[in-house]
């Protein structure tokens, strides 16, 4: 059996060939001439690869060509990450070792579709705010000529249209015709998303599931599938809550335990969804209300807000782990499958 690490790159590829017995070999491969490395595999091969934007890539290349492939996560990785001799024969090197010994922290390859989605989602979700800064810079031009305004009219046609006719000087006129052009574009990039987001989430499992519990329409339960892939990686509710980055951080030392802020891993928007759902369950969920308002008294509403949405993700777990699919989800009545 050999033990290869591969540090990856976008045009090359540094491996270290680690036998056994300890006698290592190290080469450098271009992409170009990723079929040269491939035909040198073998089928008791054990192979380990930092994850990064080009490795679900690489590992489609060679799965079927070794006995393993381990995607490491580099965060979690950290002898590599801060290592003060960073080179890529170093990085190849310490995954081989580490991959002999077992002592690699994985990382997820989420299914295809699952991450195609959560890349359209995170575009979506970025043309969003690039729309909002637009409509602000609008807002504030029509506020420093004494123009009234609200920055909701500048979502539609018809407020984008009022402000190209407001009288403008020339200079002016110019800004405001190239920001209400990008507003125009970015509308029709957000709404092919949006159908593509309701047609790739309508396939993703556990769709049904999702959008059953009240709080979740189908665009939110397509950004959280996306983010949590096959719930069955998770073995409890706790990892999933730490895979979302909504659990606090702890201070070990000795016999003195201090907890922290949440640790705000993992996606963002995934969160950021998260926290929008479950705000919208408690309005129709006696129960989540009666926790929140319970927390709230107690440590504040920032925190209960935090708490709610833990205690909505344990939900959504046991819902996806148990395929569930509620027929009335405030009384928690379950649908007939």
């Amino acid at each position: 059996m050999r033990y290869i690490g591969v540090d990856l790159h976008s045009n090359s590829i540094t491996v270290c060939y680690l036998t056994e017995l300890g006698k290592e070999t190290i080469k450098t491969y271009s992409l170009e001439a990723i079929a040269e490395f491939r035909k040198g595999l073998r089928h008791a091969d054990q192979v380990a690869v930092e994850a990064t934007g080009n490795t679900r890539w690489f590992v489609g290349q060679i799965k079927e060509k070794v006995g393993r492939v381990v995607v490491v996560n580099p965060n979690q990785f950290e002898v590599i990450r801060k290592s003060v001799k960073k080179t890529d024969r170093h990085d190849a090197r310490a995954l081989a070792q580490f991959l002999s010994k077992d002592l690699l922290p994985e990382a997820r390859l989420k299914e295809e579709e699952a991450t195609q989605i959560n890349s359209l989602a995170e575009t979506r979700d970025k043309l969003v705010k690039l729309r909002t800064s637009l409509v602000n810079k609008l807002h504030a031009l029509h506020r420093s000529r004494g123009v009234k305004s609200r920055k909701s009219q500048f979502l539609s046609e018809k407020g984008l249209r009022a402000a190209l006719n407001q009288g403008w000087e020339v200079v002016t006129r110019v800004e405001v015709e190239v920001i209400v052009g990008q507003m125009r574009s970015v509308n029709e990039g957000i709404k092919r998303l949006d159908g593509q987001l309701a047609e790739g989430g309508a396939r993703l499992k556990g769709q049904e599931n999702l959008v059953s519990i009240k709080g979740i329409g189908p665009k939110a339960a397509a950004i959280l599938l996306s983010v949590i892939g096959d719930v069955n990686d998770f073995e409890s509710e706790e990892k999933l809550g730490s895979y979302f980055g909504i659990v606090p951080r702890v201070s070990n030392s000795n016999e003195t335990v201090q907890h922290g802020r949440i640790t705000k891993r993992g996606s963002k928007l995934g969160r950021t969804t998260l926290v929008q759902c479950a705000l919208v369950a408690k309005k129709y969920s006696p129960y989540l209300q009666s926790f929140y308002e319970r927390i709230k008294a107690r440590r504040g509403g920032g925190k209960a807000i935090i708490a709610l949405a833990r205690k909505f993700l344990g939900v959504i777990y046991r819902t996806l782990k148990n395929d569930w699919v509620f027929e009335d989800f405030p009384n928690f009545v379950l649908a007939e499958r």
